[in-house]
């Protein structure tokens, strides 16, 4: 598989993170065949979080064995510096590891959710303290939402995170106002060198009423072609790094062997797809 540069950590990380939140619900068992596709395609790069159910417990046995092969993400939601440094202790625990390599403020909902992070007492101060005392060697921000990309770059005038995460898919980019926005986000991290984490690009629309075929938070693609095409789309992006993972195992295989045979989609290409989309399916944002 492919790597591209995680920005300033100078981390080869693999098109494909692997987005532990299709762990949150799985046995131990299910979770170690995850991790073997994984390792057999080359996968070196985790993303994951206490919220994602026993995500941190399942990843942890493969953190023992296999911690250097790995570039290890976590994330808080906590928005005290005491609360984060509680979280982040516990997350090292559930993770049996003593670092992480990227530690992250997760899922900024607001401007004012980042400045109250970012103020005194806020979240930042612990992160900060736990990067000083080598507990996590980068910091960054993610976020969901159509506010997150002028959010995150509103985050980046206050402080100089090293990468960021948030969606890209073709029905969202057909939102003129979140492309805008996200392209000039997507400048900011060209500009500063920073990693690029891409999630929800397999996203087809949001599950309404229907019963959840997946675990995921949205109705995603499932069949390969269209699977490919989603992936080429995000990647295809300017300042992309690698995108992680759909959260169901069962969707895992299909977006590997994807990204093994990874093209870059013309304009032209990118164009269609947007359009077609966006005409068919609901956005995931209202």
């Amino acid at each position: 598989m492919q790597t591209r540069r995680f920005g300033r950590t100078k981390h080869q990380s693999t098109l494909i993170i692997f987005g532990t939140a299709a762990l949150g619900e799985v046995t131990q068992k299910e979770a170690d065949r995850a991790f073997e596709l994984m390792l057999a395609h080359g996968v070196n790069h985790i993303d994951v979080a206490p919220s994602y159910g026993e995500a941190e417990l399942r990843v942890g046995p493969w953190m023992q064995k296999y911690r250097d092969h790995f570039f290890l993400g976590c994330k808080t939601l906590e928005r005290t510096k005491q609360g984060a440094w509680d979280e982040l202790r516990r997350s090292l625990d559930r993770l049996q590891t003593d670092h992480f390599d990227l530690y992250q403020m997760h899922s900024l909902r607001s401007i004012e959710d980042a400045d109250a992070a970012l103020g005194a007492g806020g979240a930042l101060e612990a992160l900060i303290e736990a990067k000083a005392q080598g507990l996590t060697r980068f910091l960054g921000i993610t976020g969901h939402g159509l506010h997150i990309a002028a959010t995150h770059a509103h985050a980046l005038s206050k402080f100089d995170f090293d990468s960021v995460l948030f969606p890209i898919n073709p029905v969202l980019w057909a939102n003129a106002t979140y492309r805008r926005e996200a392209e000039r986000l997507l400048g900011i991290v060209r500009e500063r060198d920073l990693g690029a984490m891409i999630i929800k690009a397999w996203c087809k629309q949001p599950w309404g009423e229907r019963a959840h075929a997946y675990h995921t938070w949205y109705d995603p693609f499932d069949d390969a072609p269209t699977q490919a095409d989603a992936l080429r789309f995000a990647l295809s992006q300017a300042g992309v790094t690698g995108l992680c993972s759909a959260g169901d195992v069962r969707l895992i295989e299909n977006i590997l062997n994807a990204a093994e045979n990874f093209a870059p989609m013309s304009e032209m290409e990118q164009t269609k797809i947007m359009r077609a989309m966006s005409e068919q399916y609901e956005p995931l944002f209202a």
